[in-house]
């Protein structure tokens, strides 16, 4: 796998340490389409691309799950063990200082405020798999990995009750999924966003619209 990445002896190196744990939508597939998404931003917006692709393939090497009440330190444990691996391959402080700044940031629960411009890109791109058709798909993954329901039996849009994305997949949409497209960071990630947020909201109308 690591012939998909420039840079293939870094690749190599990092690749076994880029998971402890993982699930269906938190794996080698979810990295080379995360870093498919930086190389496209990267070509319009710069950034140093080895800081960038070290920082996408130790990215999510902590897995927490999403119902922990740790699910928020899940980025910032990543970067600290980000942090011995670049230690240890003899990375300069500053180099790695860089990279665990990008993986603390890139998390949505962290609310850690990218400062760096490769910060914003693997935000950005991160954040890209989590909408369009995608990100419908790894929505349902996961709620299905949870024993989650589709959606509410009698108020799917939730107009009635409170949002409960734990019981109800569909619910996730308006959490978080269609919220996403606001927060994009560099130009070239805002406007792939706003495609891929235009195909979660057809496709959760469309869905409305079965149910009704």
């Amino acid at each position: 796998m690591q012939d998909q990445f420039p840079k293939p002896h870094v690749a190599k190196a990092l690749l076994p340490h880029a998971f402890d744990l993982r699930d269906g939508a938190h794996d080698e597939a979810h990295l080379l389409r995360v870093w498919r998404n930086v190389e496209r931003i990267a070509s319009e917006e710069g950034g140093d691309i080895e800081i960038l692709l070290a920082a996408t393939l130790l990215h999510d090497c902590i897995w927490i799950d999403k119902g922990s009440s740790q699910r928020h330190m899940a980025s910032r444990l990543a970067a600290a063990k980000a942090r011995d691996v670049l230690t240890g391959m003899a990375w300069s402080d500053d180099r790695i200082n860089q990279v665990c700044h990008a993986i603390e940031a890139h998390s949505f629960s962290a609310c850690i405020t990218p400062a760096s411009l490769e910060a914003k890109i693997l935000q950005d791109a991160d954040r890209l798999d989590a909408i369009g058709f995608i990100g419908v798909a790894r929505c349902f993954y996961i709620a299905g990995v949870r024993k989650a329901s589709i959606c509410d039996a009698v108020d799917p849009a939730a107009n009635d009750r409170p949002l409960d994305e734990d019981l109800f997949a569909l619910d996730h949409f308006q959490t978080k999924l269609m919220k996403l497209e606001r927060g994009f960071q560099t130009m070239t990630g805002a406007r792939l966003a706003a495609d891929r947020s235009a195909h979660v909201k057809s496709f959760y109308n469309g869905l409305l619209a079965e149910l009704s």
